[in-house]
């Protein structure tokens, strides 16, 4: 199947798109290649380190390649965009099919452009997004109390230490009384990452840094991974919780695994077992990277559920896809009987498909008031 849409999206750009412009044959030659060797960057990917997730290229060919697949890919529906409007306008007129060059030029200029503005938004260090969350039961000694969700930071030769260090300082500066880290922190083993995660060491908050782990860190060494988090001063809760004190008062911090565990022979989740020997009467924020089960944590009494995984599904109208294989969840904030869910668009992105065009990444800061 992979190849049949790889066919249909090459055979549209160089033999519908390319083709038919006045260029000399050996510049259309030219760009063909490049548009093939762009198409197959998840190969290169595998080449440069045994895991398409993992491009071990320099940060600008990483870039490049993203740019490259970006355009193909916004070429291929602006020329059949174009292909139908020029095929319903010939019909109706009942004048043969054409395309101008001129056409072909704007189309081409168009798709590297947005492709261009995609991965510049991908780049970027995102502003705290500011979310007031009412949460039943929450005792007046924690109105106002402050939570820092950071999520798919995707470490990696693309967003690496620079880009890290700059993640942290504006969490730092964000004042929250705890920060959370909702999964999939890196693309590459330890040994690749050790010196790009190095600055989320920096990380600080009154009530510490916890995290829940997402998929992507079962697709390496995980209890490698989860050994090296923890010497970084994550406190990783792997279906478990932390109990956040005010006073008499008190706030459980939740977490459980990723859904994709059991396929790489690690502990599911369990929310029970998250939640065993919590205070009964203490409202519950949950860590799941994945969206999909809320409708679960909502039957067990959570009160907030903090996801990822989505990306927002990076590109408007590409986020209904997205959300059909994430239970209908992708981007925001939804009310799940009587829960509160809130699915970051992510602080990153994985670095094989880094363009964001309407969705933008965040940090987000939650505010939680008593009610």
């Amino acid at each position: 199947m992979r190849v049949i849409i790889f066919g249909l999206l090459l055979s549209i750009v160089i033999l519908n798109w390319l083709w038919p412009l006045p260029l000399p044959l050996a510049v259309k030659v030219l760009v063909a290649v490049c548009v093939i060797v762009a198409s197959q960057y998840q190969f290169w990917s595998r080449l440069s380190s045994g895991s398409v997730f993992a491009p071990e290229f320099p940060k600008p060919l990483i870039i490049l390649f993203n740019w490259a697949v970006g355009t193909v890919l916004f070429l291929t529906l602006l020329q059949l965009a174009l292909d139908c409007g020029v095929l319903v306008i010939a019909l109706v007129t009942w004048q043969p099919v054409h395309i101008g060059a001129e056409a072909r030029i704007a189309v081409g200029g168009v798709a590297a452009l947005l492709a261009a503005t995609g991965v510049v938004n991908a780049l970027r260090v995102p502003p705290v997004r500011d979310e007031i969350v009412v949460i039943r039961g929450l005792s007046p000694l924690f109105d106002g109390y402050r939570l820092l969700q950071l999520s798919d930071l995707h470490i990696t030769r693309l967003f690496s230490a620079k880009w890290a260090a700059r993640v942290v300082a504006r969490a730092n500066a964000a004042g929250a009384d705890l920060i959370v880290v909702t999964g999939d922190f890196i693309d590459g083993s330890v040994d690749m990452r050790r010196a790009d995660i190095a600055p989320l060491a920096r990380l600080r908050a009154p009530d510490g840094v916890l995290a829940a782990p997402g998929n992507h860190e079962y697709f390496f060494d995980y209890a490698d991974w989860m050994r090296h988090l923890s010497a970084l001063g994550f406190d990783v809760l792997e279906n478990q919780h932390r109990i956040i004190t005010r006073g008499t008062a008190s706030l459980v911090i939740a977490g459980v695994t990723d859904r994709s565990a059991h396929r790489h022979g690690h502990t599911v989740p369990d929310l029970d077992a998250a939640l065993d020997g919590s205070p009964r009467d203490a409202p519950v924020v949950l860590l799941d990277h994945q969206p999909g089960d809320a409708p679960a944590a909502a039957a067990r009494g959570v009160a907030l559920q903090l996801s990822g995984h989505t990306h927002g599904g990076m590109i408007l109208g590409l986020d209904r896809l997205v959300a059909r294989g994430n239970n209908g969840f992708v981007s925001g904030r939804y009310e799940v009987a009587g829960m509160t869910l809130y699915v970051s668009n992510g602080t990153g992105l994985w670095p094989g498909f880094a363009l964001r065009l309407g969705v933008p990444s965040e940090m987000t800061r939650f505010h939680l008031r008593a009610g």
